[in-house]
């Protein structure tokens, strides 16, 4: 008999289903909501009302397009935290109400557990995996974080921002130079056709292994402000030397810390994950670093690098064979690491 898992992800303002048969990933399926656009970021009320909206004909996609009904499922891994509490509780709450109708159990997923065990979504039962343990540099929106995956049961984080993470970074900065949100692809876009080295960013001294982007931040707008004083022009006459030196700049935080890890801990394979893993420029930088190191480099698709439910069915899949089942008491959590 197959194992058929379902995975819900809904932490922030995308809404997704995947089925995950036998470990190996039949279909994903995300909705996402353009209506923070208008706003610069996330509204989480909005958020939660468009995942209510959202969720069943997902779902429903989500099983059809697996060919699975939900008398087959054996179990509903879902997203318990981190998140906005309002978004979590919608896939949580009809993760629940599943459970009960179907009579299976629930795997609660952590998101950034889910994004560390990325490397092990397989669309064929013959795709390639990582080998325990592994190093996954963790880049997003929330989090920039250097994890040893020692089993999919047992994590270490070893570094982690104090402050922004590399996607504030990039959204903060973008909103600046007047970019639609999230920023992040069109400074990736913008920087293929600037000058790198043009403008000359600070960068933190943070001891270990962790990270701070809140001095890039500042220096990136005190750079926007004396450059205005003397053109009002200077946004739209540098805006692509200026995204290509914040990109490069981001990407040298990012891969300092992570060769310091790594002349430390000596992995054989490095994976990366988060949604600033979708960024060219750290794709490169971390798949350069990797060939010339012999240390073997898992970049995850692009489909799988923002918020995805494969990652969580994947992750509850791991789980759901250990027996490693959720309660109904079990109530969303908006922070926490790995």
């Amino acid at each position: 008999m197959k194992d058929v898992v379902l995975g819900i992800e809904s932490s922030c303002d995308d809404t997704s289903a995947a089925v995950v048969v036998d470990g190996v990933l039949r279909c994903n399926v995300i909705a996402s909501q353009k209506v923070h656009e208008n706003y610069g970021g996330v509204v989480p009320e909005l958020a939660s009302r468009a995942h209510q909206q959202n969720i069943v004909p997902v779902v429903s996609e989500a099983l059809r397009q697996a060919g699975v009904t939900p008398s087959e499922l054996s179990a509903i891994a879902y997203t318990r935290g981190p998140g906005l509490i309002g978004s979590l509780l919608v896939g949580s709450s009809f993760a629940k109400g599943l459970s009960i109708a179907l009579d299976i159990p629930m795997v609660e997923v952590n998101h950034l557990q889910a994004h560390a065990l990325s490397p092990f979504i397989r669309e064929n039962e013959t795709d390639p995996t990582p080998e325990f343990p592994y190093m996954t540099l963790l880049v997003s929106g929330g989090n920039s974080q250097i994890i040893i995956v020692k089993k999919p049961e047992e994590m270490e984080m070893i570094g982690t921002t104090i402050d922004d993470a590399a996607g504030e970074a990039f959204d903060k900065c973008g909103k600046v130079m007047g970019l639609p949100y999230p920023a992040g692809a069109h400074i990736d876009r913008l920087a293929a056709q600037g000058n790198p080295k043009a403008f000359d960013f600070s960068k933190p001294h943070i001891p270990d292994f962790n990270y701070s982007f809140s001095g890039l931040k500042t220096s990136f707008l005190y750079t926007v402000r004396d450059g205005r004083k003397e053109d009002p022009g200077f946004i739209e006459s540098r805006r692509a030397d200026l995204a290509a030196s914040l990109q490069a700049t981001i990407v040298d935080i990012l891969m300092n810390k992570l060769k310091k890890a790594v002349k430390e801990y000596r992995p054989r394979h490095i994976s990366i994950g988060g949604g600033v893993s979708a960024n060219s420029g750290v794709r490169n930088a971390v798949a350069d670093f990797c060939a010339k190191e012999k240390i073997t480099a898992w970049i995850p698709p692009l489909r799988f690098t923002t918020d995805n439910a494969a990652m969580v069915a994947t992750a509850g899949y791991f789980k759901y064979l250990n027996r490693d089942f959720s309660g109904l008491d079990k109530a969303p959590f908006a922070k926490t690491t790995i």
